[in-house]
């Protein structure tokens, strides 16, 4: 790991990778995994995906990233993917490179960020991310600056080839990539990261993301999973915002056999603000899971969280929903809503809304539903001469699309709103 020792980093990994393996995978007894079994995943190998090449096919992976704009940085398998990455037309004030790069610098401040400690043991993906991830993204916004348009952070997989051919069906591959996030003060800017498979295939990705938002700064972040179906997508981001700091997303679960997303957002500031809305659309025997952590700190701080559910199929989705203010966090707001719908009688959703209260002053509401579709809405629309199955995609729409509302940008919504469909049909035809 010459890159990642130049950088002051090995003597940090080598405990972080020491700390994974003493520990193990969570079990369910481990209140953060419980809805989440890792047994299957603890007995299968994956090789580390920089040392195996990817099974040809450049048209596959152009049609997985056509219709994304630059800027655009591309990472495929893992690694960065210079020929499909497009810098073209990124504003003056705005950094990004690969962390390869900035780990082949050897410059310790500005690698600093993979420094941190996870000292929790049910944190063993970060863990295992501090130890092995040698790419990502190193997105740095200056002080001030608008940018207009959006930033695409794409991360597009696909299989590998087998060791005595180029043909498909090599081994499964596992990746770790590493993204920084950070504006400087009263900067703003979009990004929107794509997670897309090229082809079918059964890989592991571990991706971990910091975002740093200074005072006054403003970030929309759209997220959009939709990896294979036999993949393995394991996701962190880990937020901390400033005095007036505004962070808004949307995360869209769309695909993997398995996928877990922890959402941790941190508002140290004064009247910093979070907004964060998400689907989880499960179907087949697809397992999704989602971990939000708000912890409120500055007084007069405020969440917004709004989430949908799907399950179809004999799928299974968990839902954590927590929000923490603390002691000498007054004045703050806190709101979560999470609805779910049961499209079928196999499948299952566990919502867990968890609100935790140590200040004065405050208004925190939330709730969390299970149920089915309206019975008085289906008939409404049958009555009109609306076939049940064009109703039923209709109102599963409807419940789904009302997360978007959270990004203004009109062309970042069209494409999420492309993504979410399509995702939808599928799930009707299953």
């Amino acid at each position: 790991m010459p890159a990642r020792d130049a950088a002051g980093l090995g003597a940090t990994r080598r405990a972080a990778l020491d700390a994974a393996l003493r520990d193990g995978l969570p079990g369910p007894r481990t209140e953060a995994w419980k809805y989440t079994p890792l047994r299957a995943l603890e007995r299968r190998t994956f090789l580390p995906a920089a040392g195996v090449a990817p099974a040809a096919d450049g048209a596959a992976l152009d049609a997985a990233i056509a219709g994304i704009p630059a800027p655009r940085v591309v990472f495929h398998n893992g690694r960065y993917d210079a020929d499909r990455s497009d810098l073209a037309g990124l504003p003056a004030g705005i950094s990004l490179r690969p962390l390869s790069q900035v780990l082949g610098d050897g410059d310790v401040r500005e690698a600093n960020f993979l420094a941190r400690r996870y000292e929790r043991p049910d944190e063993v993906f970060a863990r295992i991310n501090a130890a092995l991830a040698d790419e990502g993204a190193v997105l740095r916004v200056e002080a001030g600056v608008q940018a207009p348009g959006a930033v695409h952070l794409v991360c597009v997989s696909s299989p590998s080839q087998n060791a005595d051919s180029a043909a498909k069906g090599g081994p499964d591959l596992a990746w770790h990539l590493r993204h920084l996030i950070e504006l400087r003060e009263g900067a703003a800017l979009t990004l929107v990261e794509h997670q897309l498979a090229a082809d079918s295939h059964s890989h592991f990705g571990n991706s971990l993301a910091h975002v740093h938002l200074a005072p006054g700064a403003s970030l929309v972040h759209a997220r959009v999973q939709d990896e294979a179906l036999g993949a393995t997508a394991i996701a962190r981001t880990d937020a901390v915002l400033a005095r007036s700091a505004q962070y808004r997303r949307i995360d869209l679960e769309l695909g993997a056999a398995l996928s877990r997303h922890e959402l941790n957002a941190a508002l140290h500031g004064e009247g910093a603000q979070v907004q964060a809305n998400g689907v989880l659309l499960a179907s087949g025997r697809r397992h999704l899971d989602t971990r939000l952590g708000i912890d409120h700190v500055g007084r007069d701080s405020r969440c917004e969280l709004t989430w949908r559910g799907l399950g179809a199929g004999r799928s299974r989705a968990a839902f954590h929903g927590g929000i923490l203010i603390r002691e000498g966090a007054d004045g703050s707001n806190a709101a979560l809503s999470n609805k779910n719908l049961l499209l079928s009688e196999g499948a299952e959703i566990d919502t867990q809304p968890v609100l935790e209260i140590h200040a004065d002053e405050v208004q925190a509401a939330h709730g969390a539903t299970v149920g089915q579709l309206d019975a008085n809405a289906l008939f409404y629309l049958r009555s009109r001469g609306v076939p049940a199955e064009q109703a039923r995609a209709l109102l599963t729409t409807a419940f789904c699309r009302e997360t978007l509302a959270v990004i203004e940008n009109e062309d970042v919504r069209a494409m999420l709103e492309v993504r979410l469909n399509l995702a939808l049909e599928r799930l009707q035809i299953a």
